[in-house]
C-alpha cells in the first residue's frame, strides 16, 4: 500500500533496530552503563527492537518479510551476526553485511565492530573522525561531541546512531567505533580522492594538496605533485585579488604609465584607451596577466614581472605613439631641464619647476592635443612652492611682482628680473653674464 514500508525497508529497519539494541547491551551507550531495555527508536527505525539473546544480535528472521524477502534469514550462531548476505540492504546500504568466514563465526573481531559497519551503511553521513578528544567531524559536515571520560572518546573513527542535534555540535547519545580497516574495506565506493589548488595567504604562494575523503571527513592529506597549470594560474589570480594589486612589482615607471593611459582615457574618450584602473585590472587579471605568469606560483615569482612592458602590451601600436605625443613622461622647460609630469590626478596633471627656469615662457604648457593645461607648481630656489597656477601669462602680469619682492629678500644673490618674459631662464643662481 502507498506509504507502507517496502520489503527491503523492513529488513533494513529490523537490522538497524537490532544493531542499536546490541550496542545498548554491550555498553556502547554514550554516558553510562549498558542498557538492555531498548526505548522506541526514531527515524526509520520506529519499530521497537526485539530483545536479543545474550551475546548475539536478535535474529533478522523473527518476522516474515513480503515479496522478495519472504524467506527467513538463516539463524546466526551464538555470539555472531545474522547472515546479512541473505538479503541486501537498501539506500546507502546496498552492500551486503559481511558474512562469516567459516560459517560459524563473524568476520569481525567482535559484535561492536559489526555494529559500526552496519551503522555506517545506514548512516553514511554520520561517519566521524576525531579532531580532538571527545570531538568529531562527521562525514555530513557537522560536528559532534561525546564526554571525554567515555571509552569511545578516544576512538579515531566512529559511527553515530543517535545524536542530539541541538547546539553548534550535537551530543552523541549512541555510537559504535569503526576501524580504519573496515572503513577502507566496506566504504571504498564512498571514498573520494580530492586535489585542492589554493592560495596560501600566509606563505604568499599557491599550495597544491591531495586528500582522501569520505564526505567532509579527511582520511589522508599530503602534497600533490604536478597540479594542472590552469588551476595553479587560477589560484594565483585568486591570491592576487585577495592581497590586492600591491603584491605585484610596481615601479614608478609602471605607475606613471598607468596614470598616463587613465589621463588620456578621461580627456580623449574617443581614442579607444583601455581601462587600466586598479579596479579594472583586478577584474580582468586573466586577460592581461595570464600570458606572463606561466610556471609562477608565489610572490617571489611575481617579482620577475616587468609591469611596464605588461601594461604597454595592452596598447595597440597606434596608441603607443599617441601616448608619447599627447601624454609625455617629461617636459623640457626654457632652462633646458627635462622635468617629469605628474599624472596622479588625471584631472589636473602637474609640473613642479623652479620659477627661474620658466623665465621667457609666455604661457602655460598644454598636453592632450592642447586640451589640458599643466598645473604649474612654481618653486623657490629651495624647492618650496611659491605659486600654483594653470595660467602662467596671468601670473607674469600680476602676481609675479609680489612673489619677486619676497624671493629677492630671501635669496638676494639669485636672479629676479624686472621683466620675466624677456629674461633668460636659468638652473643656476644667475645666468652667465648677468650683473649681480
Amino acid at each position: 500500500a502507498p506509504g507502507q514500508p517496502q520489503p527491503d525497508d523492513r529488513l533494513r529497519q529490523r537490522v538497524l533496530a537490532e544493531a542499536k539494541q546490541r550496542l545498548r547491551e554491550l555498553g556502547a551507550l554514550a554516558g553510562g552503563a549498558p542498557r538492555a531495555d531498548s526505548a522506541p527508536l526514531s527515524g526509520s527505525a520506529q519499530q521497537s527492537a526485539s530483545p536479543a539473546s545474550a551475546g548475539s544480535l536478535s535474529r533478522a528472521d523473527s518476522a516474515p518479510l513480503a515479496d522478495s524477502a519472504q524467506q527467513a534469514a538463516p539463524p546466526s550462531s551464538a555470539g555472531s551476526l545474522p547472515r546479512a548476505d541473505s538479503a541486501p540492504l537498501v539506500g546507502s546500504a546496498q552492500q551486503p553485511v559481511p558474512a562469516s568466514t567459516n560459517g560459524s563465526g563473524p568476520r569481525f573481531a567482535d559484535d561492536l565492530a559489526a555494529c559500526g559497519v552496519l551503522l555506517g551503511f545506514a548512516y553514511p553521513d554520520r561517519i566521524g573522525r576525531r579532531r580532538a578528544p571527545g570531538r568529531y567531524t562527521l562525514s555530513g559536515g557537522r560536528g559532534a561531541q561525546i564526554a571525554e571520560g567515555q571509552t569511545l572518546a578516544q576512538a579515531e573513527y566512529l559511527v553515530v546512531a543517535e545524536l542530539d542535534d541541538q547546539g553548534v555540535e550535537g551530543r552523541i547519545q549512541l555510537a559504535a567505533a569503526l576501524s580504519e580497516g573496515d572503513l577502507q574495506t566496506y566504504f571504498a565506493d564512498a571514498i573520494r580522492t580530492v586535489q585542492t589548488v589554493e592560495w596560501d595567504a600566509e606563505a604568499e604562494a599557491v599550495r597544491a594538496r591531495q586528500s582522501r575523503r569520505i564526505g567532509a571527513v579527511v582520511l589522508w592529506e599530503g602534497p600533490a605533485g604536478a597540479p594542472d597549470p590552469d588551476r595553479v594560474a587560477a589560484a594565483l589570480f585568486a591570491g592576487i585579488r585577495q592581497a590586492g594589486l600591491g603584491i605585484l612589482p610596481w615601479t614608478r615607471a609602471a605607475r606613471q604609465l598607468q596614470e598616463r593611459v587613465l589621463f588620456l582615457r578621461r580627456h580623449e574618450p574617443e581614442g579607444g584607451w583601455p581601462d587600466v584602473s586598479d579596479e579594472a585590472l583586478v577584474d580582468t587579471l586573466e586577460e592581461w596577466l595570464a600570458p606572463y605568469v606561466g610556471g609562477m606560483r608565489k610572490r617571489a615569482d611575481l617579482a620577475r614581472l616587468n609591469l611596464t612592458s605588461v601594461l604597454e602590451s595592452m596598447l595597440i601600436w597606434e596608441l603607443r605613439g599617441a601616448l608619447d605625443r599627447e601624454a609625455p613622461t617629461h617636459l623640457t622647460v626654457p632652462s633646458g631641464s627635462r622635468l617629469p609630469i605628474d599624472y596622479a590626478d588625471p584631472e589636473f596633471p602637474a609640473l613642479a619647476v623652479r620659477l627661474q627656469e620658466m623665465f621667457g615662457r609666455p604661457d602655460t604648457p598644454r598636453i592632450a592635443k592642447g586640451r589640458v593645461p599643466l598645473t604649474l607648481h612654481l618653486l623657490s630656489p629651495a624647492q618650496r612652492p611659491v605659486q600654483v597656477t594653470k595660467d602662467l601669462a596671468s601670473f607674469w602680469r600680476s602676481a609675479y611682482f609680489e612673489v619677486r619682492k619676497d624671493l629677492k629678500g630671501r635669496y638676494p644673490k639669485h636672479y629676479w628680473p624686472d621683466d620675466p618674459l624677456e629674461a633668460q631662464a636659468t638652473r643656476r643662481v644667475r645666468p652667465p653674464g648677468t650683473p649681480n
